[in-house]
């Protein structure tokens, strides 16, 4: 059902404390959510609700709750644990008075993140919006884009044919477990030896016995899973459950270190990718390509990301530019006149590819162009910000949906903490304003 409607009463309470007399009202987290239009992102998310069931956590609360994650870069545990004690946090959430216990479960973010899907732009958009209105952000700055794509890494360790088999024993065994099948034998402790054993033969460069390890681990792999398809072989609903982790221990008992095409490098994350972006210290990289858009002039309050959008699949970079500059276009309601983008775009197929400039181009550059051109190498700067102090430096969210989610809300979060810091600004100067005011009437007071 849908959520229930966000009401402040405006009256006291002997027993409790109201927020709006123990917080010094002009904080900046206090005033990005009186800026915040949380009615409209209530009217937006209200279609995916029906009319029947019980109703739902008020939207500012749980909306709140996402924003406060990605500015503060906190997880879901974290952010819930703050909120108990930080009564701008719970000011910011909609509460009225001072909470003592966390009213909801953490598990509720991950229901609605689930539930939004591609709602989340909502949030990219009033960011935006926000930015705009506090003067931080001008409608000419949307016009002259920077484009680049980077990875966001899943959080799973490094890839090795040991640790995969090793995984594949592991995860089979706990699946069934749960759904209560009983096995020949689980190989626990001889996998854990063998995969323990791989590693150390392998750091000794002693490949002889390296591969017998592995050449271990694949054999109970594949006696693990003949096993299993004898045990649910004519049960439907074991059927469904096993089919999946099956073709994924398969799939890693089969591959090889050096083959060509694609290949599984995680067990419980299948929809990982191997990437490679040149970089010296880290060749490769296991996750997904995000596009990151951003403002290319520096706008009053900064750099702002216009649009962060997961690539699944590693496609090649200038295939994608098209759909980018159209999302963003969406997105933003501005057309863009200029695009910047570096070298990995090149056969790129937009509908107007002279608005596109790739760097190192001379044909056409000259002038203001030319200045813009060397601007955009200040989009890694901003993707470095949203790494190290965002979440997109390590993605821990399940799934192609949970990439898609972190790219966007850790654009929202980086467009907020850039807001908050020009509130903080704005602050600043009118408390010099009236500071040296004040100073200026006692001068011209002791003078008389």
């Amino acid at each position: 059902m849908r959520p229930k409607k966000h009401e402040t009463t405006g009256s006291s309470d002997l027993f409790r404390a109201r927020l709006d007399q123990i917080i010094n009202l002009k904080h900046e987290l206090v005033q990005l959510a009186g800026r915040i239009d949380w009615d409209w992102l209530d009217r937006e998310i209200a279609p995916l609700y029906s009319d029947k069931g019980r109703p739902g956590i008020e939207t500012r609360f749980v909306l709140g709750l996402l924003l406060l994650k990605h500015i503060y870069a906190l997880s879901d545990e974290g952010v819930c644990d703050r909120w108990v004690y930080d009564p701008y946090f719970q000011h910011f959430t909609g509460e009225e008075f001072f909470q003592h216990v966390f009213p909801h479960e953490r598990s509720d973010l991950t229901h609605w993140r689930n539930r939004l899907g591609d709602k989340l732009e909502l949030l990219l958009a009033e960011s935006l919006r926000v930015a705009h209105d506090s003067g931080a952000l001008r409608t000419k700055d949307l016009e002259r884009v920077t484009i680049d794509t980077t990875v966001q890494p899943k959080a799973i360790t490094f890839p090795t044919d040991a640790k995969l088999l090793h995984a594949a024993i592991r995860g089979l065994c706990r699946l069934a477990k749960k759904h209560g099948v009983r096995l020949r034998q689980s190989y626990l402790r001889v996998a854990k030896r063998a995969a323990m054993m791989a590693g150390r033969y392998a750091h000794a460069k002693q490949f002889n016995r390296y591969r017998r390890q592995l050449q271990l681990l694949r054999t109970r792999v594949g006696r693990l899973t003949r096993d299993l398809s004898r045990k649910i072989a004519g049960h439907a609903d074991l059927e469904a459950a096993f089919a999946f982790p099956l073709s994924c221990a398969n799939q890693i008992r089969s591959q090889q270190q050096r083959q060509r095409g694609w290949k599984l490098y995680s067990f419980h994350a299948a929809e990982v990718e191997c990437i490679g972006k040149g970089k010296a210290s880290a060749p490769y990289e296991f996750g997904v390509k995000v596009a990151i858009v951003t403002t290319n002039r520096r706008a009053p309050g900064g750099q702002f990301v216009l649009q962060a959008k997961a690539l699944p699949g590693n496609p090649y970079d200038g295939h994608t530019l098209a759909g980018i500059i159209e999302a963003t276009e969406r997105l933003t309601g501005c057309t863009i006149e200029r695009g910047y983008v570096d070298k990995g775009f090149r056969g790129h197929q937009t509908p107007n590819p002279r608005r596109i400039f790739i760097s190192g181009q001379k044909r056409g550059v000259f002038g203001v162009i030319k200045r813009e051109l060397r601007r955009r190498s200040a989009v890694e700067a901003v993707i470095g910000h949203m790494k190290t102090d965002g979440h997109l430096g390590r993605c821990h969210l399940k799934g192609r949906a949970g990439d898609a989610a972190n790219a966007i809300l850790t654009a929202v979060g980086y467009n907020f903490r850039l807001v908050l810091a020009w509130l903080r600004t704005l602050l600043r100067l009118i408390l010099a304003t009236f500071l040296s005011a004040f100073v200026g009437q006692q001068a011209l007071k002791s003078a008389s």
